[in-house]
């Protein structure tokens, strides 16, 4: 291997291609100097890979083989040509029909599935997203919201990639607002088909992957209309081009063209002009329409339907939130490397010697509640795909409300971490070869696609209400006294002095106190919250749209505090459960670094609330300090266990 360098842990020396130790040469970078870690690097990987392992190896042995190459070229034609080769050839290795029925060649393992999408983030994220538009939303939508003709007829040639197809939700005019989506599907009994049409340029279906050059077919959402009744909306199979690749009659089709990032993906615009579709192009597994147009469904509410049909959908959300956290981990890989080779000013150690990078307690302080943030995300991650495949009925309200929250958490954090590791290795972040500007440009609309984040975290924010109407509803006068008593007496105990000041190390580590304080602050924003709605609707005096809108703020707060414990709860398990003991410490170590840090950036709330005093968030502060640098003698190691292969990481500072 020419110019690379030492290996991540202190006991291997990588060799070059003539054997020689890597950085012998004059012109090499100097080796990662890392102390002997506190574990395995290979037991935190099979760690980490879990049950999947081997469909991680499988992908791994793929995006390592030379056609895999990253493209460099500014020509983005040529891009999504090579994406679209990359994309067959993962289907050729069955990788797409993973999660589908067995009775088309499936597995009916979408954990398995979520596994291969979630390695292919460590390539090109171009191909991750015409991974997860081909196979995860467009086979995907098929297969959850159709039925078994459906998936006889599309799913084999989807998953094969002899059949490219896309996912039309997104208007120009109605982004996030699916229920009001213009584009309708009025259905004529006579020719017993559904007229797809684009009212106005607003209904033009937008930024939709594959709709420029590749889809044939399209998961088109629409206004469902019978006898000029609105039935609310639906999805519809509408053909976009012939086999040769023509568009259609009625189809209009415009290339989004040269992107900020993710160029390797054919995002367009779509219009339909009455475009006729036979009954059976409706994806009717909760709703259909007989030959005479009559609507059947089991769910009898309108928005019961909507919302079903939406929830099944939640995947997408945490195939976000998992890409995304597989660039921070190579962000991080890339940062914490590079700072473990390069000095800089001082006397460092040996003497004579400038002072290492990731010896200086800012880079320190910048890098590993960051890793952290990793670790922990991915644990979150693991555990709502584990509960979303539970069920073959769709995301139930708590599965949906924590694949918003955690996709915007990631994907935000993702932004944040990306930015800190090109900032961490200087004038070399900038490089391109470095794949910082890769990372930044493709990641970025993550915060955007499958949900705006702030509006994500409103939903979230709503659901914790809805949830704590449910819960108060049923209750009778003297269990909603006690209810609230409960709640008083919990910040009470927290307001206390043997509590407030207390600033040891073994209480600020303690488990159950760290999850104490997350859990106050998710259920005190709660009811604060919950009452100050009440407040504002009380006796009809503001609507609940208005009162909503008024207390946006409030409910972002309440959204970040519910993922943050979900999170650390998560965290915590891992710790406890853990079955490899070797890797307790580390992660330990990991748990306590994110729970604290956290507990720093909220420490404003806490005072404000009694919860904590000024003594202690000064202790807190100093202990984040004294942990990063307790997780920093691990911290290549740390990387090294995510396992990204050499040939997906910065060639010339991270390896």
């Amino acid at each position: 291997m020419k110019d690379t360098l030492a290996g991540a842990a202190a006991d291997v020396t990588r060799v070059d291609d003539a054997g020689q130790p890597a950085g012998s040469s004059d012109f090499s970078y100097p080796p990662i100097e890392q102390p002997r870690a506190s574990f395995e690097p290979a037991a935190m990987q099979r760690f980490l890979d879990g049950e999947h392992r081997a469909v991680r190896e499988l992908v791994k042995e793929i995006i390592t083989q030379p056609e895999f190459r990253y493209f460099e070229s500014p020509d983005h034609h040529a891009f999504r040509k090579q994406v679209l080769a990359w994309t067959k050839r993962l289907a050729d290795a069955g990788i797409g029909r993973v999660f589908m029925p067995k009775y088309v060649g499936g597995e009916e393992d979408p954990a398995k599935f979520m596994a291969a999408g979630e390695t292919l983030g460590f390539h090109d994220l171009s191909l991750m997203i015409k991974f997860g538009v081909q196979f995860g939303l467009f086979a995907g939508s098929i297969q959850r919201l159709g039925t078994e003709p459906h998936h006889r007829k599309y799913l084999v040639d989807a998953a094969s990639c002899q059949l490219m197809g896309c996912f039309a939700m997104t208007e120009i005019g109605h982004g996030s607002n699916v229920q009001a989506l213009e584009t309708t599907a009025v259905y004529d009994p006579t020719h017993e088909q559904f007229i797809i049409h684009s009212p106005t340029f607003s209904a033009g279906k937008a930024y939709i992957g594959n709709a420029a050059n590749d889809a044939r077919l399209a998961i088109v959402f629409a206004q469902l209309e019978i006898g000029g009744e609105g039935r609310g909306v639906h999805a519809f199979l509408v053909p976009l081009r012939d086999e040769s690749g023509r568009t259609l009659p009625g189809i209009a089709i415009e290339d989004d063209g040269y992107k900020m990032g993710l160029n390797g993906v054919d995002n367009g615009r779509i219009w339909f002009d009455h475009v006729q579709v036979p009954r059976t192009a409706l994806l009717n597994r909760f709703a259909d329409v007989d030959s005479a147009g009559k609507y059947q469904s089991q769910i009898k509410s309108a928005g019961a339907r909507f919302f079903t049909m939406i929830s099944t959908l939640a995947g997408g959300r945490i195939a976000i939130a998992a890409s995304g956290n597989s660039a921070t981990k190579s962000a991080l890989t890339i940062a914490i490397r590079y700072a473990a080779r390069r000095r800089q000013f001082g006397p460092g150690k040996p003497p004579g010697k400038e002072t290492l990078l990731l010896d200086y307690p800012a880079i320190q302080r910048r890098l590993m509640p960051l890793l952290a943030n990793a670790y922990a995300i991915d644990f979150a991650l693991k555990h709502l795909i584990a509960l979303s495949t539970k069920t073959s009925d769709g995301a139930s309200r708590t599965i949906d409300t924590l694949a918003a929250g955690l996709k915007a958490w990631s994907s935000w954090n993702t932004t944040r971490t990306v930015q800190v590791g090109r900032e961490s290795c200087g004038g070399e972040g900038y490089i391109a070869a470095n794949r910082f500007a890769a990372l930044k440009a493709d990641t970025d609309v993550f915060a955007t696609f499958e949900g705006d984040n702030t509006v994500l975290m409103q939903l979230v924010a709503k659901n914790l209400l809805t949830d704590l109407k449910d819960h108060l509803k049923g209750m009778r006068p003297v269990q909603l006294t006690g209810f609230m008593l409960d709640q008083k007496m919990s910040g009470f105990t927290r307001t206390m002095p043997l509590f407030t000041l207390n600033t040891s190390r073994y209480h600020l580590l303690d488990a159950n106190v760290q999850f104490g304080y997350f859990k106050y602050r998710e259920s005190g924003l709660l009811l604060q919250v919950g009452g100050a709605f009440r407040r504002l609707t009380k006796n009809r005096e503001m609507d609940a749209y208005t009162a909503f809108t008024r207390l946006q703020p409030e409910l972002l707060e309440l959204a970040d505090a519910y993922v943050e414990r979900e999170i650390l709860e998560r965290f915590i398990a891992v710790v406890e459960n853990a079955p490899d003991r070797t890797l307790h410490t580390p992660l330990r170590r990991l748990r306590d670094l994110f729970a604290l840090y956290h507990l720093e950036l909220h420490k404003g709330w806490y005072l404000e609330n009694s919860v904590m005093s000024g003594f202690k968030a000064k202790a807190i502060s100093r202990l984040v300090t004294a942990l990063c640098d307790e997780v920093r003698s691990d911290a290549v190691a740390l990387v090294d266990a995510f396992g990204i292969p050499d040939s997906c990481l910065a060639a010339r500072i991270a390896l």
